[in-house]
């Protein structure tokens, strides 16, 4: 990842973790964090069924829009979860230094 995209993602991990500490009235991020993990976990459905429907239907558009959307409500899940922004790409720095690491694919019989 470019220094310039993480960059992006720590500050909107640090905005909605100043959003926390420090509310502001009428802020989205504040209200999703006084709801709780369930409103959040839910808008996280959402934006992800969003995301799906939007790609699906080929309108790149609307899934870069999409996108955004997932992953800031997935950024108030981990804020609210208290799960580091560092941890996740940590393990995605990882996981990218995997290679020839696809699983078997099973064979379903469809006759039973």
């Amino acid at each position: 990842m470019a220094d310039q995209e993480k960059l992006v993602l720590t500050n909107l991990y640090k905005t909605i973790e100043h959003r926390r500490d420090h509310p502001v009235e009428n802020s989205y991020t504040c209200y999703l964090l006084d709801k709780g993990i369930d409103k959040i976990l839910k808008k996280v459905g959402e934006e992800c069924a969003e995301t799906i429907i939007a790609a699906k239907n080929g309108d790149h558009v609307e899934t870069i829009y999409e996108i955004a959307d997932l992953l800031y409500h997935l950024t108030v899940m981990m804020v609210d979860q208290g799960i580091p922004l560092e941890e996740v790409l940590a393990e995605i720095a990882d996981r990218s230094k995997k290679t020839q690491n696809l699983k078997p694919i099973h064979q379903v019989d469809k006759n039973s």
